[in-house]
């Protein structure tokens, strides 16, 4: 009785799923509907002859994007491989290799069910989860459109359109008639192969547009040029505190560095990292006047420090008279940075008649002392890393012009857009690749069909040549990724 009752539970569970299109397995759970059938075939029947040059060039891409992409796989392997020789690989080729091996790697979790370099909360902050999740679900949705518009414009059946949810990450597919597809020609089947590659670059360029345009777009209800706005500072911030930065803050300067925006926000602290600590003009008088002695040691990096009352307030500075050259003083670093011109010499100072001279922040190697305007309220001084500075701090370069405009809305069309050109440029560029399971896959043997029909004349052996070439595609696509994910991890 109780096997009967176990069967019949499981019988209704499955024809429940069954009724309502889902399929539930290990890992993965997937909806299919005939719901949006219709529309489906109202977007593949409008305007046929449009519809006929838009996939007719998205076939050129595709084909383009096929070879493309072997090209800069390839070519990535390659710096992968001289960076894993390299004692010492310079930094900036480092960040480029990281930042392509991340974009390969999302995409490939969803194409190839493979291990995932951006563990969503581990190297993703939580907060770009919801970006990440809908920029993959859009693309993926866009992608599949592309493919089901373009089977209906070449007369193949359309049975439905899905959803499915690998472990946590999202994806679309669409369901058509085998039969149909085998009995159309090989360019015909190359529109429909190469339409969802089409789309995803479609998409990546709207997304890039959208964020090109934004500040015009935006224009009646923010304000750019002006400076960078403060939306976030995190607890643990070096920004934080009562003469800190604050949300609504606008920052126009960081030094003598103006700031008009993020990205010369960025670049003004990239700037200050990569060049010597600036000086600040003090008077004779008033550097007599603010000192007082102080016992003067070495750091173990070799800096100097002479500041041994643990102060929050005072900074050793060093200076050099015409006697000599290695002279230090502690001083209140506020009194001494407020109204004092910034310099690298003693010559920045020799303006005036009053005798002044220019003193540097002693600080540890890679430390610096930044002043940061953000009127009307008093100037930051911020001591430590300026990476420090640039990771705790989010900015926008967008002001509202009213009160009640959301300061966020701006930043999260900002992120979603930079989340689609990526995930969709880079589903692009895998799917492209001719590897097994892939577009690539179905392209490259439809190309091949149309091709080399003439040349090599039984099926065979073109489908030979099509195995070994997908073969060498997925060998070149795995290497890519196993190595990069190796050098992320390693590193």
């Amino acid at each position: 009785t109780v096997l009967q009752s176990s069967n019949s539970l499981k019988a209704s569970y499955e024809d429940w799923l069954l009724t309502y299109g889902l399929s539930v397995s290990p890992f993965h759970m997937r909806w299919q509907t005939a719901l949006f059938n219709r529309q489906f075939y109202n977007w593949g029947r409008w305007k046929p002859r449009f519809l006929y040059l838009w996939f007719s060039v998205g076939m050129v891409f595709g084909i383009v994007a096929m070879f493309g992409s072997v090209i800069l796989l390839g070519k990535t392997l390659m710096q992968t491989l001289t960076q894993m020789l390299t004692e010492a690989p310079r930094a900036q080729n480092d960040r480029m290799l990281q930042v392509v091996v991340s974009v390969l790697s999302s995409v490939c979790f969803v194409s190839l069910s493979c291990p995932h370099q951006q563990v969503p909360g581990v190297n993703l902050p939580v907060s770009q989860l919801t970006y990440f999740f809908s920029a993959i679900l859009i693309s993926g949705v866009i992608h599949e459109v592309g493919h089901g518009v373009a089977a209906i414009r070449e007369q193949v059946r359309f049975n439905g359109f899905g959803i499915f949810i690998f472990i946590v990450y999202p994806g679309a597919f669409v369901d058509l008639f085998t039969t149909h597809l085998q009995l159309i020609s090989a360019v015909q089947q190359l529109r429909i192969f190469c339409a969802g590659v089409w789309h995803n670059f479609v998409l990546g360029v709207a997304s890039f547009m959208v964020l090109f345009l934004l500040p015009a777009i935006l224009f009646p209800f923010y304000y750019t040029g002006v400076g960078a706005l403060v939306t976030e500072v995190a607890e643990d911030s070096p920004a934080n505190g009562p003469r800190g930065l604050f949300v609504g803050d606008l920052v126009t300067n960081l030094q003598d560095c103006p700031v008009y925006g993020v990205e010369d926000w960025n670049s003004c602290l990239g700037d200050i990292s990569d060049k010597s600590q600036v000086g600040y003009c003090l008077s004779a008088a008033t550097l007599q006047q603010l000192s007082f002695p102080t016992r003067v040691y070495r750091r173990l990096d070799g800096t100097v420090e002479c500041c041994s009352n643990n102060s929050l307030t005072d900074i050793c500075f060093s200076y050099s008279n015409n006697l000599d050259s290695h002279l230090y003083a502690c001083l209140p670093a506020r009194k001494v940075i407020e109204a004092s011109k910034i310099c690298r010499t003693n010559t920045d100072c020799q303006k005036d008649s009053v005798p002044s001279f220019c003193v540097t922040p002693s600080l540890e190697n890679q430390t610096r002392l930044i002043r940061v305007k953000h009127p009307p309220h008093i100037d930051m001084l911020f001591v430590g890393h300026p990476m420090h500075l640039q990771y705790t701090v989010s900015l926008s370069s967008f002001v509202p012009r009213q009160n009640f405009l959301s300061i966020d809305l701006p930043v999260v069309i900002e992120t979603f857009c930079k989340y689609l050109i990526s995930l969709s440029g880079a589903l692009a560029v895998i799917n492209a690749v001719p590897c097994f399971a892939l577009d690539g896959q179905w392209i490259l043997n439809s190309f091949l069909e149309a091709t080399l029909s003439s040349l090599i004349v039984e099926k065979q052996h073109r489908e030979l040549v099509g195995f070994l070439i997908l073969l060498a595609g997925s060998a070149l696509l795995a290497a890519n990724v196993a190595l990069g994910l190796w050098m992320v991890t390693a590193r």
